[in-house]
């Protein structure tokens, strides 16, 4: 520094915290997950989109996201609708999420004739 006074944080030149961490961690101590938001993993699975790309939604503004405490420290929300809707907007999330549907339903199918063969049968 000019007046040659050392740097917050230590004798190395390290960085300390912002001034303001311990009232960010404190606002988001305080602020609950509204209803219809989910953690990104939460999303992920629910639309089958990645992570990763939930992640490029936000960071370029095509996602609505925000901070709140979690259960290990500051974790990020979206809201479920909005990546919904956007996964549906995608070709390649949607073929996915088609894909996933397409399999449920043939699990269904498939414990069906399972339940029928074992009524012939006399197992049931």
């Amino acid at each position: 520094m000019d007046d040659g006074e050392e740097p917050a944080g230590g004798e190395r030149g390290e960085e300390a915290w912002p001034s303001g961490w311990d009232d960010v961690l404190a606002r988001l101590a305080v602020e609950t997950v509204e209803e219809g938001w989910a953690t990104l993993q939460d999303a992920s699975a629910a639309a089958g989109v990645p992570v990763p790309t939930l992640r490029s939604w936000y960071r370029t503004g095509q996602l609505p996201s925000r901070m709140v405490m979690g259960e290990h420290g500051p974790q990020r929300v979206v809201p479920l609708d909005a990546v919904v809707g956007r996964a549906m907007g995608s070709a390649r999330a949607r073929r996915r999420l088609e894909h996933a549907r397409s399999l449920e339903a043939e699990v269904e199918e498939l414990r069906h004739r399972v339940e029928v063969l074992e009524r012939h049968l006399g197992l049931r």
